[in-house]
């Protein structure tokens, strides 16, 4: 066989499968290395060899990555080859100047072998064609990721909205709440008799209001533990309603 033959030969034989999958875009590609790992065993069975050479040229004002695959007929010395170029962008995010150029490299080189053997990447990592299944998963994924971060964020809102109310209530909205609520030191005992709950209660609203006079001039009594469970709860409810002494006194 001569060169383009056994060229024949590799170009129908070789498979290199995409066993890279991009999971932003949502599909399979190949690399360089895929093509490489399949057309090896090739290249042992029709006697050939595979060289591929890198040249930096500049074009206008920009740099590009020239490469060249060359296969070659280890028995004749006949040669076929294919260059391929990519351009190095001016920087990447992350990258030092040696990684771009070797990024370009990787690139051109994986085009240069998919010209010498007839490689199509019809739905590869640099291209805008994806399969619909592909595309379907990507939509889903993203659909479901947009959505989550949503929630979250609702979740988020909602929970700073409840702060600010919290934090915008007033002592006396408060204490109305703990009587809407029913708070069990607010209702008369069965027999009457104030408890140590209502009693400690009591004492506490005292300090807070500052209103131990008045409370005194209501019940009629100096002896505030002598009060019946009902009057207590009346004077609790009305202490209740009333601001702090500090705010009084402000």
């Amino acid at each position: 066989m001569n060169v383009y033959e056994k060229l024949l030969v590799v170009q129908k034989k070789l498979n290199a499968p995409k066993s890279k999958f991009n999971k932003f875009g949502g599909y399979n590609y190949r690399s360089c290395e895929d093509i490489l790992d399949g057309v090896k065993p090739l290249l042992v069975e029709v006697k050939a060899t595979l060289f591929m050479t890198d040249d930096v040229v500049q074009i206008a004002e920009r740099i590009y990555v020239k490469t060249t695959a060359k296969f070659v007929d280890i028995e004749s010395g006949e040669a076929v080859e294919n260059t391929a170029f990519a351009r190095e962008p001016l920087a990447m995010k992350g990258m030092a100047d040696s990684q771009i150029t070797g990024a370009s490299s990787t690139y051109a080189r994986k085009y240069a072998l998919n010209g010498l053997f007839c490689i199509d990447d019809t739905v590869d990592e640099d291209t805008s064609e994806v399969s619909d299944e592909e595309r379907k998963k990507a939509e889903q994924a993203k659909k479901q990721a947009d959505k989550e971060a949503q929630d979250k964020q609702k979740a988020q809102r909602q929970e700073q909205i409840k702060n600010e109310q919290d934090a915008q209530k007033t002592d006396e909205q408060k204490n109305q709440e703990m009587i809407n609520s029913v708070d069990p030191r607010l209702l008369p005992t069965e027999d009457d008799v104030m408890s140590r709950a209502q009693y400690d209660f009591l004492m506490e609203q005292i300090q807070r209001t500052g209103a131990h006079d008045d409370v005194v001039k209501y019940a009629k009594t100096d002896d505030l533990s002598k009060l019946n469970s009902k009057k207590c709860v009346a004077i609790l409810i009305g202490l209740l309603k009333r601001p702090t002494k500090e705010q009084t006194n402000g």
